[in-house]
């Protein structure tokens, strides 16, 4: 009965969902720099004949039934632009703001022309690929992590052993820089790398997120701080008629978004998820158990349509445990015996107010981001009477501000704009579990530094939009050393060339050169006696060369074919290990705290080939195939292959929607198998050295001279939604790694061990700094397939 009951109810719910009313597209068309309408402006569906006009306010509305769509907006004497991929339901209005720029080309009739139907950036022209929200949320196997889902796109690698590093053209994942909104965030990940950018999972919840443009070259001057790329991310606004919001449950965690007004001119977003990832680690027995949470909120308050303010925050409370319980297999134990405990927060804010005049608009940005970081080990994990091995707590802050200005004029865009910087960084380490010969990590520091930067950009269009021309110039200093504080030291010039060949096929090109400082671990390491070791230490450098073709087509689609070539300098040489700090960055814990110089050098260069597929009669996808060749200095001064050299990158994306609100998607990844060092068995395996660092030390005297097996990897997703009248529901099935493909990773050396369970030792007789531990190496690999449901709910 009480089936039968729950069955009716379920049946009325749809019954009376499914109704005839239709979903709303509407919004406002107005020009880009002074937030101008533009009324009458056409804004019409692609592929129908349902269409409108905007009002003498730039405002429109149309009415179409639940589905995904294109949307195009044009306005004579202005680009078109389309918007892609619009999930229409029923329970809320789907906003769609059309921001225009002039043309510089003659007025005359309104045409949409291939190049129009894929957003192009005139400030770079190359290296630049953009996705929107739906290609973010139904990415096969993203787990709608953007981390994850950036790696569909050409020039960017991942390591398989399910980290959100980002390595973008043969670059360390330390290399990169990311923005919401304009506003800088330093870090996107729970359980960050210290050091770089990575982790294992991302923090970012994609309900806010309306478009992502990812920068491999060419990066626009106010976005910088960066040597392999710019994840430059645009959030959506909170909706303005009333509370909603989305509750999801996903692979791994379990999240509520609320959105809506605060007032008439006032709109909100804000969100928290929480990981119940330690509840199947520990029912799977794995010897870690990760929690995470984390909580998001953007606010924007429109004073008038020339003055508007937006707040974002960002924050993240990870705590990292061990289980104890887990100690039956080697591996359980050989993981057990090294890795830490940590625990880790971090949140950044900020503050953007927008003042739009005649011709130009200025942007004053004020952030704050700060990571408070602590690990700790003991011996045989017991902290009653086990030696302390590590004892590490740092925190780092950033005060930001920025002032930019973007301005119209004679048919010129015009950027302009400084910053200044406030840093901290506090770190109190001791640390015994160092290689022989290195000395142990004991001491504490106190560094504050600031920053400064100016930035000039100037482009257009000549010749009927023939040719387009960018010039950029950027300089910035830090108070660290002498060196660092000239600006005139880190001079960034950019130079942006495209040629229209003609409506469909364009010749691209860019030169540029990049600085980025070193992390802050390296800055403010210091020895036993307290001394500021690094103090020598200046700006890493980049030259960019990129040169290349795009070809637009009329069903949505895009080819591009780039060649590029980067030179790196001043990278950070790690003095104890005698490799360069481009080679780490991919594992957990902290990089670049140990002596170092700046004098490393080193080069990435290939082609990469991008096949992208907009939305067009119900497919979509895309095709990205890299070559890369990634090389940096070893101790004698050789090129070698870096631990990023992944030679041949493949990523097809693709899926279908069908009938009734189906939709299925594919994604095949190829990914040539990264060098890594072979363990260093002979000085690992001593007693003394063992005891300390319970796993094999690599031996740096043969920099990656092997490599990991290629790695395939299938992910397919179906996704199902229905639209109510009042609510919306999707629910997706995910299977990541379907072929059950194994990861490769470096074998683990482990201790032989008698019946009674304890180490064997080889030369019991010997000194104790000469016994030595019986060791074998055990392989490491993981081929885990991973399905999960989903429910997103969206009221």
């Amino acid at each position: 009965m009480k089936v039968r009951f729950l069955f009716l109810c379920f049946a009325l719910a749809f019954s009376f969902g499914l109704s005839a009313q239709k979903g709303q597209i509407k919004g406002r068309v107005f020009d880009e720099i002074n937030n101008e309408p533009l009324p009458f402006a056409n804004v019409v569906i692609e592929g129908t004949s349902n269409g409108t006009s905007t009002d003498v306010d730039g405002n429109y509305v149309l009415e179409v039934e639940p589905g995904l769509y294109n949307v195009t907006a044009s306005f004579v004497g202005y680009t078109n632009k389309t918007e892609y991929e619009v999930q229409v339901s029923r329970s809320r209005p789907i906003v769609i703001n059309f921001a225009l720029s002039e043309s510089n080309q003659t007025l005359g009739e309104v045409s949409v022309t291939a190049q129009d139907r894929i957003t192009r950036k005139d400030e770079s022209p190359v290296s630049v690929s953009t996705l929107g929200i739906n290609e973010i949320q139904r990415n096969p196997g993203g787990n709608q992590d953007i981390s994850l889902v950036i790696q569909s796109l050409p020039g960017v690698a991942s390591t398989p052993n399910f980290r959100n590093d980002i390595i973008i053209r043969g670059g360390a994942p330390n290399e990169n820089s990311f923005f919401l909104d304009g506003i800088e965030i330093p870090s996107i990940n729970h359980f960050a790398t210290q050091g770089s950018s990575g982790g294992p999972v991302g923090l970012l919840n994609v309900n806010f997120i309306r478009e992502v443009d990812l920068y491999t070259s060419a990066f626009p001057v106010e976005k910088a701080n960066a040597l392999s790329s710019v994840l430059d991310i645009k959030l959506k606004d909170g909706r303005s008629d009333k509370i909603g919001g989305i509750f999801q449950v996903g692979a791994s965690e379990v999240g509520l978004t609320l959105e809506g007004p605060l007032g008439e001119k006032t709109t909100f977003l804000a969100s928290a998820r929480r990981s119940y990832l330690q509840f199947l680690f520990s029912v799977l027995e794995l010897p870690f158990l990760p929690t995470y949470n984390d909580f998001q909120v953007k606010v924007k308050h429109k004073f008038d349509d020339k003055n508007q303010l937006t707040f974002i925050g960002l924050g993240a409370i990870d705590q990292f445990k061990l289980n104890l319980d887990a100690n039956e297999t080697e591996t359980q134990q050989f993981q057990l015996a090294f890795l830490p405990v940590n625990e880790q927060w971090n949140y950044s804010v900020g503050a953007k107010f927008t003042h739009f005049g005649e011709k130009s608009y200025t942007n004053f940005i004020l952030s704050r981001f700060m990571l408070n970081n602590i690990a700790y080990k003991y011996e045989d994990n017991d902290e009653v009477n086990g030696r302390q091995l590590l004892d590490y707590q740092s925190r780092e802050i950033e005060n930001k501000l920025r002032i930019e200005n973007f301005r119209r004029s004679n048919g010129w865009r015009l950027t302009n704009g400084l910053g200044f910087e406030e840093i901290k960084y506090q770190t109190s380490e001791v640390d015994l579990r160092v290689p022989p010969g290195a000395e142990a990590r004991n001491y504490e520091t106190d560094l504050r530094l600031y920053q400064y930067y100016i930035f000039s950009n100037a482009n257009r269009s000549f010749w009927d939009e023939k040719i387009s021309l960018n010039l950029g110039l950027r300089m910035e200093g830090n108070s660290f050393n002498a060196q660092t504080a000239n600006p005139l030291s880190q001079i960034s010039p950019k130079v942006a060339f495209t040629y229209n060949i003609n409506s469909e096929l364009s010749f691209n090109a860019n030169y540029s050169i990049y600085y980025q400082l070193p992390p802050y671990t390296s800055l403010g390491f210091r020895d036993s006696t307290n001394t500021l070791v690094n103090k020598d230490l200046t700006y890493i450098s980049t030259q960019h060369m990129v040169a290349g073709f795009a070809y637009y087509l009329p069903f949505n689609a895009k080819i591009s074919l780039e060649g590029f070539y980067k030179i790196y300098d001043n990278y950070p040489f790690l003095t104890e290990r005698g490799i360069t700090l481009a080679n780490l960055g991919s594992d957990f814990g902290v990089i670049g705290n140990e002596p170092a110089v700046s004098r490393s050098q080193g080069r990435a260069y290939g082609l990469e080939f991008l096949y992208q597929q907009k939305l067009y009669d119900g497919w979509f996808g895309t095709l990205a195939y890299t070559l890369v060749k990634s090389e940096f200095e070893d101790a004698a001064g050789n090129l070698v292959p870096s631990s990023w050299d992944n030679q041949n990158i493949i990523t097809l994306t693709g899926g279908k929607k069908f009938g009734k609100n189906w939709e299925i998607g594919m994604q095949y990844q190829f990914l040539g198998g990264a060098p890594y060092t072979p363990t260093d068995i002979a000085t690992s395996s001593l007693v003394q050295v063992y005891d300390l660092n319970r796993r094999g030390l690599p031996d740096w005297s043969r920099l990656n001279e092997l490599r990991f097996d290629n790695f395939n990897r299938v992910n397919i997703r179906v996704d199902k939604k229905w639209f109510f009248e009042s609510w919306s529901l999707n629910v997706y099935f995910d299977v990541q790694n379907l072929l059950g493909q194994a990861v490769d990773g470096e074998p683990l050396l482990a201790l032989n061990r008698d019946a009674q369970g304890n180490p064997i030792i080889l030369n019991p007789s010997a000194p104790a700094n000469q016994q030595r531990y019986d060791t074998k190496l055990l392989e490491n690999g993981n081929g885990t397939r991973i399905p999960s449901i989903g429910i997103i709910v969206q009221f």
